[in-house]
């Protein structure tokens, strides 16, 4: 009896010890088991910018390599070609319609943030960090664990004076995460690349590192695909008209042979060095035991007029601006099925889900995008999408970038202008190159009035 009386003494003295104990902070969900995740965001890259995808020009062998250990998304696309709009729409998993950024500056607000995937991933006991460009309104600290978001200009002034590139500060600030990281936690990195899109007030407009000069030194840069005068006399008047923001820049950047070889390798010098950093990211990530526990997802946030059409830049809902380059490296994928090229038509929208399901945490309910593992991981992928919808807000005025919507298939492609009241058709299987309008033919009137009860019904859903 007195031995029972000292147990109970004991458990008694023990719990009260433990009740008296300071709590320590903790995260509102249980640590997610899933894996880490590491999105790095390209700006302004087009889809055949890299080697893996058949560029013989430019340099990127750590592109490359992700893609040959992962797998490369041949048909991925963007929903709105503009660096804020897809930012958000990666956070979220969201079209434009539904996340509301429609303008430069323009946030989400702390509520909308919190169902982002960077939110939930926080919320679930992930250590959280974004560095570089963020875009979605001004970045708040209290979104993120470790943050340092900057952009706009390629070469980044000191208070003493010294210079260093963007691209570089990008590499510094990444590596420093995982470095200081704790090591008893997940963690979820966002890395906004600024590079390679233009410093739009520069008069040479894209300012590399010295170093990259040698990998082009002699490169001559095809000419663009899409570059005969008969693909801007194609154009609806008010895209080609010189007012146009795309045929402002091409005059900046392309509008000769000779500007078109030299701003062309300063750009894909840019190109390698992002290509540069992210293998610095992938190293260390192998040299802390983590490259194997993390999954890689690199995306261009939108693709790029290179003088085709006589356009520079974006915006426009034609293929150049609308393919991105996407890659997953994945260590669930079987050593077998690495360096496939699924023929999926995945889009910006699909990161964020893909990344919380790679977590091992439910996807919200709000994202509208679909989780891409599926695709690559399982022997019978699932039925995927065969259109989308695309949206593009009026930046400044309908005659500098007018607003465009659009549904976009693998057959057939629908748009309009609502600003100017115009319309185009066109038979992607019969015309990949965009260059036929049949939105004013007769025989493709039912087609034209059935693909826009198809756009307005794809307006409804995205909001």
């Amino acid at each position: 009896m007195r031995r029972g009386r000292r147990i109970v003494a004991l458990a008694l003295a023990c719990l009260l010890a433990v009740l008296a104990w300071p709590a320590r902070e903790a995260p509102v969900e249980a640590a997610a088991p899933g894996l880490n995740v590491v999105l790095l965001v390209v700006d302004d890259i087009r889809w055949d910018s890299i080697g893996a995808a058949g560029n013989r020009v430019v340099r990127t062998p750590r592109l490359d390599r992700i893609a040959a250990e992962g797998v490369r998304f041949e048909q991925a696309r963007v929903t709105t070609a503009i660096c804020m709009v897809s930012r958000a729409t990666l956070l979220t998993g969201q079209y434009m319609s539904r996340h509301g950024v429609t303008a430069f500056g323009r946030p989400l607000s702390p509520e909308a943030f919190a169902e982002t995937w960077p939110g939930v991933l926080r919320r679930a006991g992930y250590w959280t960090g974004l560095v570089g460009k963020y875009d979605v309104g001004p970045a708040r600290a209290s979104d993120f664990d470790v943050l340092h978001a900057y952009h706009g200009r390629h070469w980044i002034e000191g208070p003493d004076g010294t210079r260093t590139h963007v691209t570089e500060r990008n590499r510094e600030d990444a590596l420093a995460f995982l470095r200081d990281r704790p090591r008893d936690r997940r963690f979820a990195l966002t890395v906004g690349f600024f590079a390679p899109h233009a410093e739009d007030n520069a008069k040479d407009q894209y300012l590399p590192q010295p170093w990259s000069a040698a990998a082009y030194e002699g490169v001559t840069i095809p000419a663009p695909r899409h570059g005969d005068p008969a693909y801007l006399r194609a154009l609806p008047p008010f895209l080609s008209a010189e007012a146009n923001e795309g045929r402002v820049r091409y005059h900046w950047r392309f509008d000769t042979p000779a500007d078109y070889q030299a701003y062309m390798r300063r750009y894909y010098r840019l190109i390698t060095e992002v290509d540069a950093a992210i293998g610095a990211i992938v190293d260390l990530l192998r040299a802390q035991g983590e490259l194997e526990r993390t999954m890689i997802v690199v995306i261009g946030d939108n693709g790029y007029f290179h003088g085709d059409r006589g356009l520079a830049d974006k915006w426009y809902p034609y293929e150049e601006a609308l393919r991105v380059p996407l890659l997953v490296r994945d260590p669930r994928l079987p050593r077998a099925r690495r360096g496939g090229a699924p023929g999926a038509r995945v889009l910006n929208l699909d990161v964020a889900p893909t990344l919380v399901a790679a977590a091992g945490l439910p996807v919200p309910a709000r994202m509208q995008g679909r989780d891409m593992a599926p695709l690559y991981l399982q022997a019978r992928p699932p039925a995927w999408r065969d259109a989308f919808f695309y949206e593009h807000p009026t930046i400044t005025s309908r005659d500098r970038i007018p607003s465009s919507v659009g549904v976009i298939g693998s057959a057939w492609k629908y748009v309009e202008y609502p600003e100017h009241g115009h319309r185009q058709l066109f038979s992607l299987r019969d015309d990949p190159d965009e260059l036929h309008d049949l939105a004013r033919d007769p025989a493709h009137a039912g087609r034209v009035a059935s693909m826009a009860a198809e756009l307005e019904a794809w307006r409804a859903r995205a909001r």
